[in-house]
């Protein structure tokens, strides 16, 4: 996946908005991977016998599924970006990601699709880290 990113990224005529490339194109394959995982784990939850425990992390996941979506497009486009967005944006997405994976966490031992969001969520907070570690 991140190889398509990164060819778009490598072809547009603008310079990336001034971000590491790789760490832009690990992002929002993060990201976008992040926000169909926490959709099936949402669903995936409702399927459950004992779904009206798993309320909290329903919302959770459908809270990270839009964050992550908005952020992986955001990023996505590259004319005319404004660094301001971008950063609220990742911190929003890294916030997002944090707590969802922390409330899957609670249900991995017993359900294996908390237990993948989770370290989707994992993977997606740290990308979202790393690229907030290079803007100026």
């Amino acid at each position: 996946m991140t190889h398509h990113i990164s060819a778009m990224i490598n072809s547009h005529p603008g310079a990336a908005g001034g971000m590491d490339k790789e760490k832009l194109a690990e992002c929002i394959a993060a990201c976008f991977e992040c926000a169909q995982v926490c959709s099936s784990c949402a669903d995936a939850c409702l399927g459950e016998d004992m779904v009206a425990e798993l309320t909290t992390c329903i919302r959770t996941d459908l809270d990270c599924t839009d964050i992550c979506g908005a952020t992986g497009t955001i990023l996505s486009r590259q004319t005319g970006t404004n660094t301001d967005i971008v950063r609220a944006m990742l911190e929003a997405c890294r916030t997002a990601c944090a707590v969802c994976a922390e409330e899957c966490e609670q249900h991995a031992d017993m359900h294996e699709h908390c237990k993948i969001c989770a370290e989707a969520c994992r993977r997606c907070e740290t990308g979202c880290a790393n690229l907030l570690s290079t803007l100026a």
